[in-house]
């Protein structure tokens, strides 16, 4: 990955050359310094390349004698378009059959806000988000539920305002058990 700087710079200069492709003058009052503050927004957007997948866990694995369904619900995110760079945003639930360790809460999110900050597709961040969790927890299975508003079918192309896109992956006990999957899909519609 390059540096920082010189990756901003590449970003900066990208950001001219469309200003002035689509007839713009980067130089004029209004213009002035967008190429800079695009550059550092796609800088942050993009951050998730950057990330370690194990380090939002942050050594935050419990020992615990809890097998019951952990579910965290209503996690937002946004995300861009690997196709358009648009954005898309929505709404994640996850859950996980404990085996021998559960994970601190704060750590969900954050693995999702990782693979988020990624130029996306919103079926490869759900499966993404799936084998990180079961990976680095080992539990007994993963559930993960996205849904989201795509702006590349909202504001251009067919125009489908108001449509969403809901993803699952299911691993373990959440493909294999219809009853797990179903107390699943049940928390996550309260």
């Amino acid at each position: 990955m390059l540096a920082n700087e010189t990756r901003i710079g590449s970003i900066q200069a990208a950001v001219s050359s469309i200003l002035r492709a689509v007839g713009e003058n980067p130089d004029r009052e209004g213009l002035i310094g967008t190429p800079s503050r695009v550059a550092r927004m796609y800088d942050e957007l993009l951050g998730g390349y950057a990330a370690d997948p194990v380090a939002p866990l942050n050594n935050a694995l419990f020992d615990a004698e809890y097998d019951e369904m952990v579910v965290v619900s209503g996690i937002e995110f946004h995300s861009l378009c690997e196709h358009h760079m648009l954005p898309f945003s929505g709404v994640a639930n996850v859950a996980y059959l404990p085996d021998r360790q559960i994970v601190g809460l704060s750590k969900i999110p954050r693995i999702i806000d990782m693979y988020a900050r990624r130029l996306q597709i919103q079926e490869r961040m759900t499966k993404q988000i799936a084998e990180t969790l079961s990976t680095l927890v080992e539990p007994l299975g993963v559930g993960v539920v996205l849904t989201a508003s795509h702006m590349c079918s909202s504001i251009r192309g067919v125009r489908t305002r108001g449509s969403k896109m809901t993803t699952s992956s299911m691993l373990g006990e959440f493909r294999t058990n219809r009853s797990t999957r179903e107390e699943l899909l049940s928390h996550i519609r309260c």
